[in-house]
């Protein structure tokens, strides 16, 4: 008995070693404070491992708004709080995902998608301050933590079972 809770915890050490490796990436402007999944593919994972929910920032170089809301999203202690309970994902210029998936109202950005820990898009999260053409855009750090607060609430009360 003890002997197999010790191999199924070496074998949970490797997983979060090998799989966690990829929670390295770049902050592109949005903070170092937070902790960055290196790719979609691998915050996915981790998310599904840890049974967490992910936040996926879509934005490109170029935007005006993404530059707009970096510093401000950056510098948000109550999004840096609840950051601690998502696995967070940022897409900048050639790295969004060509899957309508993530496009569910168009492709302008910033997007800010919420991602069940199982790896569904949640439709039903949304900037209920926002533009009912544009649900996903948010510019302002409180429509993003009232959004982050939602999940939370949600998939505390489903035990993750989206």
């Amino acid at each position: 008995m003890a002997a197999g809770r010790a191999t199924k915890a070496f074998f949970n050490f490797i997983f979060d070693t090998v799989h966690c490796a990829g929670i390295s990436g770049k902050d592109n402007g949005f903070g170092n404070n937070y902790v960055w999944a290196g790719s979609l593919e691998s915050g996915l994972q981790i998310a599904t491992h840890h049974r967490k929910p992910v936040m996926v920032i879509i934005h490109k170089s170029w935007c005006t708004a993404c530059r707009n809301l970096k510093p401000k999203f950056a510098n948000s202690p109550e999004i840096q709080t609840l950051s601690k309970h998502f696995v967070m994902v940022n897409l900048l210029d050639e790295d969004e995902p060509k899957n309508n998936v993530y496009a569910p109202d168009g492709t302008y950005i910033p997007r800010i998608l919420f991602i069940s820990p199982k790896g569904m898009v949640d439709p039903e999260i949304v900037n209920e301050e926002g533009s009912s053409q544009h649900k996903y855009f948010y510019s302002k750090p409180e429509q993003i933590a009232k959004s982050m607060r939602k999940v939370l609430d949600k998939y505390n009360e489903e035990k993750f079972d989206v």
